[in-house]
Order: C-alpha cells, then structure tokens, then sequence
C-alpha cells in the first residue's frame, strides 16, 4: 500500500512539474475570485498607481490614498453573482456582475455597466486565469465586441502582497483594435 501510494505521488509530482498548466472550470475561477476579491478596497496612492495616469481623472483624484472604498466586491444572488462595484458615488461608478453561463458553469461570463454607455460581455480567459489573475476576453459572439464603438474589450484583476494589493486593468478597443489609453486602478484592500 505504501509503494502504491508513493508510486501515485511520484507520478502526481511528475504531471505538475512537466509543464502543463492544470484545466481549470468555470466555479474554479468563480471561487478564487470571490474568496479573494471580495470586500472592500481602497485606491493606492499617487505613488503606487504605476504604468497609469486613470487615477488623475477629476472624478477619481479625491479617493487616491484615501479610506473611501474605490471598489468592493460581493456575493449576490443567493451566492451566484459576484457584483463589482468599481469607483462608487463618483461619476465614474461602473458596475460589472460576474456569474455562471449555465448551472453547470461551464464557463464565467462577466457583463460590465460602463461609463461608456455600452456593456460588453465577456468570457472567462480559463487558459490565462490562475488564483492570482483572473482574465475576461469580450465575447466576440456579441455585437459590441465586434463593433467599431470604444468599449472594454478586456479585463485583468491582479493579485500581488499576499492578496492584499490589486491591480484592475479595463483594456479599451476601438475601431477593433486596442487602444493606447485603458482604465488601470491599483488598490490596497482596505
């Protein structure tokens, strides 16, 4: 019994070290995102808002290194949406709902209420995505992410210090093709 058991190890190891990322599902990604996102985050300050200038928005400036939430994160639905809820009580707010495609979640969608007047829906990168960085590509199914019109064509949460420090990027396209100016927020958790 125990060589069979250190036999199964031994082969268990060599699959995780060969190179091949383990498949993940749809409530995989679900549950890492609502075990570490959820709460309530603060906007970093001035200085730890790298590789962006969003923060410096009129709308936006005021909560940068303050306690105001700058976006929080909850379990809706009788615990099968994750509502995000970006830039409250600003005239940026902004608001997107990550859920299950069907019961069997085979896959996450993502619908985001936009400062844009549009809503992009997307599809959980589950190739991309691990515990840490959770990726959704716009649905290429839907007009909108067809389309010409300046809208989210992606989104990448980003976990660094130990869960506590986020970086939310809202990747923009237009006219097809990604734009030079995104939405990057960085946040502490609060």
């Amino acid at each position: 019994m125990i060589k069979k058991r250190l036999f199964c190890s031994l082969i268990a190891l060599l699959i995780a070290t060969s190179g091949h990322a383990e498949e993940i599902e749809g409530w995989d990604l679900f549950d890492w995102m609502e075990a570490s996102l959820k709460g309530e985050w603060v906007l970093s300050p001035a200085q730890k808002q790298t590789g962006t200038e969003s923060y410096k928005h009129k709308a936006v400036l005021p909560l940068v290194g303050t306690d105001a939430t700058g976006v929080a994160f909850k379990l809706i639905g009788a615990e099968t949406t994750l509502q995000e809820d970006l830039l409250p009580n600003t005239a940026k707010q902004m608001v997107t709902m990550y859920h299950c495609k069907d019961i069997a979640c085979t896959t996450l969608k993502a619908t985001h209420y936009c400062v844009k007047q549009n809503q992009p829906e997307f599809i959980a990168n589950l190739d991309e995505s691990t515990p840490e960085r959770f990726v959704f590509d716009c649905d290429m199914s839907t007009e909108l992410c067809q389309s010409d019109e300046d809208h989210v064509h992606r989104i990448i949460h980003e976990l660094t210090d130990n869960g506590n420090h986020l970086k939310s990027s809202y990747l923009s396209w237009e006219n097809k093709r990604p734009k030079k100016i995104s939405s990057i927020y960085h946040f502490d958790r609060k």
